[in-house]
């Protein structure tokens, strides 16, 4: 990575567009189309990666993994465990 000391400039465009150096971009292997958030700070502007999926709590995603049938029992449970184990064993 570039030293402190190491200063690069870039002009921001009539769009608000801020284009950044080639050398900053391999070195944090940020390629075309690679998407930022951008933070403001005290002493500028800090860019970083942003997540690939916007983070959740358990209780926002819980009724997405609704099961209508009857309730399973621990034993039904590892009872389907075992036989996909022996069903993608069975493969190799």
């Amino acid at each position: 990575m570039a030293a402190p000391a190491d200063k690069l400039t870039t002009t921001v465009s009539t769009k608000g567009q801020v284009i950044l150096p080639k050398a900053i971009r391999q070195r944090r292997q940020w390629p075309a189309g690679t998407r930022l958030t951008v933070e403001e700070t005290p002493d500028g502007v800090l860019l970083r990666p942003a997540p690939l999926f916007a983070s959740t709590r358990p209780d926002q995603v819980y009724a997405s993994l609704r099961f209508d049938g009857p309730p399973k029992s621990l034993d039904d449970m590892a009872a389907a465990v075992a036989a996909e184990a022996r069903r993608r064993h069975a493969r190799d």
